[in-house]
Formats: C-alpha cells, sequence, structure tokens
C-alpha cells in the first residue's frame, strides 16, 4: 500500500506567508527522505489556504526531492482549462522525471466558480465535459473535440508531453455514487476523501465502482482506491489527540458556521476518532492498525493519505507526526 500526505497549505494565523510556504517544502522534503510514498497539495481559492497554484509548489518541491510520487489533491477541473491543466502537470512530470500525478475533482468549497467565471449551477455538467476533453489530450498528442464551455479545439497539437507515456489521472470524488460508476467506467484510479461518519459505510459506493469498471472491460489491477482522510500520528495516543483536538474543532466549527453544522464537540470527535470513525489521530500502532482495518472494510486499497495541517499544528509537529508515519506506521502497515 502507498501511504502519504496531502497537505492545503494552511496559512497560520499572523504567520508570514512565504515562510510557512518554505516549511510546507521541508516537509514534503522530509516525506521524500523519509521514504513516504507521495505527497499531494490541495487547491483552494480561500485566505486560509496558500495551494490556489499547486503546481508551483509541487514544482518547487520536485527540486528538492528524487523519489516522492507529487500529485494534487485535488485539481478543481470544473474551474479550470483542460489544456493548462495538462500542460502545468506535463511540465511538472518533466521536471521531477516522472513523478508528477494528478487528482481531479469538483472540490467541496465553492469559490472557484464566481472567480473563473462559471456558474455553479452548472457543476456537474463543466466537470464532465472538461474531464472527457482532458482525458483526450493525455491519451492523444492532436486533439479535434468541441463542447459547450470551452472553444474547440480543431487538430491542436497540445505540448508539452509528459515524461511518463500515460501521465497517471485519479478521480477525487466524495459520497455521490454517480461519481464512483463515472470513475470505474473511465477506468480511472479511484480516490476517495472521508472526512466524517464511518469509513465502512463507503463499501457499498466502491463496490458500485469496481462493478462499473469490470463492466467497461477494465482489468481488478487498473481499478485502484485510494482513501484520504484527516489524521495525526503521535508518540502517544494521549499526546496525538490532545495536539490535534484544539485546532481540529476550531477549524470545523468555523467551517460549520458557514454551512450549517453545529459548533463541534469533544463527544463527537472521540466518535469520529473511534475504531470504526473516518478520524485517524493516534499513536502508530494504533494508526497502522486502523489503516488496515479500512482497507479490508473496503475491500482492499491501495493508497493511503493523511490530512494534517487543518487542525494549526505547528510545523515541528508536522515534521515528527512525517518521521512516525515514515518510521513506524508504514512498516506495520506494509509488513
Amino acid at each position: 500500500m502507498e501511504i502519504g500526505i496531502d497537505s492545503f497549505a494552511a496559512a497560520p494565523v499572523g504567520a508570514n506567508a512565504a515562510a510557512a510556504l518554505a516549511e510546507l517544502l521541508e516537509r514534503i522534503e522530509l516525506a521524500d527522505k523519509a521514504e513516504l510514498d507521495v505527497f499531494g497539495i490541495g487547491e483552494h481559492h480561500r485566505k486560509e489556504f496558500l495551494d490556489s497554484a499547486p503546481t508551483m509548489i509541487l514544482a518547487a518541491a520536485a527540486a528538492r526531492t528524487s523519489r516522492i510520487t507529487l500529485t494534487s489533491a485535488v485539481t478543481v477541473l470544473s474551474a479550470a482549462d483542460p489544456v493548462r491543466v495538462f500542460q502545468s502537470f506535463a511540465t511538472l512530470d518533466l521536471i521531477s522525471k516522472g513523478r508528477a500525478e494528478m487528482v481531479v475533482g469538483r472540490g467541496s468549497f465553492t469559490e472557484a466558480f464566481p472567480l473563473f467565471g462559471y456558474l455553479l449551477q452548472d457543476y456537474d455538467e463543466l466537470f464532465t465535459e472538461k474531464l472527457e476533453l482532458l482525458l483526450q489530450i493525455r491519451d492523444e498528442e492532436l486533439v479535434t473535440w468541441s463542447g459547450k464551455f470551452r472553444a474547440p479545439l480543431r487538430n491542436q497539437a497540445i505540448y508539452p508531453r509528459p515524461l511518463q507515456q500515460k501521465l497517471p489521472i485519479w478521480l477525487g470524488v466524495g459520497g455521490t455514487p454517480e461519481s464512483f460508476v463515472r470513475a470505474g467506467k473511465l477506468g480511472l484510479p479511484l480516490m476517495v476523501a472521508i472526512i466524517g461518519g464511518e469509513t465502512h459505510r463507503f463499501r457499498p459506493l466502491v463496490d458500485l465502482y469496481r462493478a462499473a469498471g469490470k463492466k467497461a472491460g477494465f482489468a481488478p489491477e487498473q481499478l485502484k482506491v485510494g482513501l484520504h482522510s484527516l489524521g495525526y500520528v503521535g508518540a502517544s495516543s494521549q499526546k496525538a489527540v490532545d495536539a490535534y483536538y484544539p485546532g481540529y474543532a476550531e477549524t470545523f466549527t468555523r467551517i460549520g458556521r458557514e454551512r450549517g453544522w453545529a459548533p463541534v464537540t469533544r463527544s463527537q470527535f472521540d466518535a469520529q476518532n473511534g475504531p470504526r470513525g473516518a478520524l485517524l489521530v493516534g499513536s502508530p500502532d494504533e494508526i497502522a492498525a486502523k489503516i488496515l482495518r479500512h482497507s479490508e472494510s473496503l475491500g482492499g486499497i491501495d493508497r493511503f493519505t493523511f490530512q494534517m495541517d487543518n487542525a494549526g499544528l505547528s510545523h515541528n509537529q508536522l515534521m515528527d507526526a512525517i518521521e512516525l508515519i515514515g518510521q513506524k506506521v508504514m512498516p506495520l502497515v506494509n509488513k
């Protein structure tokens, strides 16, 4: 199983943005040295995040690393131009010598739609059309295509081409059955973001994905499943929870005010961090066991990524967690 980190490049309150990005690059460099498999950068267009141009961060990281896969988490394809998305990641692939991937999705925030002149009511139609074009660009050097939301392409060459023969494109999904089926029909690897509830409840959706992929003629090894969850690894369970909970509660209570959720309580957190809950906050032994339990409940997963920088943790705390993941969690999971 591949194990890695996803970051939204959180901008700590009162912190210098340049310093925060410098620390993020240090963490990616450490993840590479600790032999983690993958590091992903999200895409948001909000004050509290510094990841509005993720390929810029990933390219800087490519120059400081040698083995780790560099990906998005996720690219908000609905509000982007597939030509520019492909060109950016193809360039990243050349810079990193074949270590680029992308996870494309529709995102959990909506700021990108008015920012780039799109209507939120076209949410799904935009994504469907742009995914079709992106996959055609990946598979064909000369592209002829027409659609509703973009000027047509007529025998247009798209450059540069990546170093990899076929640039990996994962489909990032939340909880709609249609998204899982779409990934299966297209034979795309699936990245499931589970940030709440009980992970095993997603099994019927993952089964839909695998069934759709099989029906479309794709081999089981092509139908990879990844899991993205909130988590943090500490030296002990108590230390991990004590460090993570206050910032987690503040972040999700603040987001909840925007979305009409009730404030986060400690009992809710403890339930989410229990044996079947989506959170993975604890000691290395606990977290390794929970990753394996989640994998079994979903019929096997190929990749797991931690989202850790959503709880106001310090740079040193995040660095320590990365070392624990590399030195203790990964060996336990893959043993």
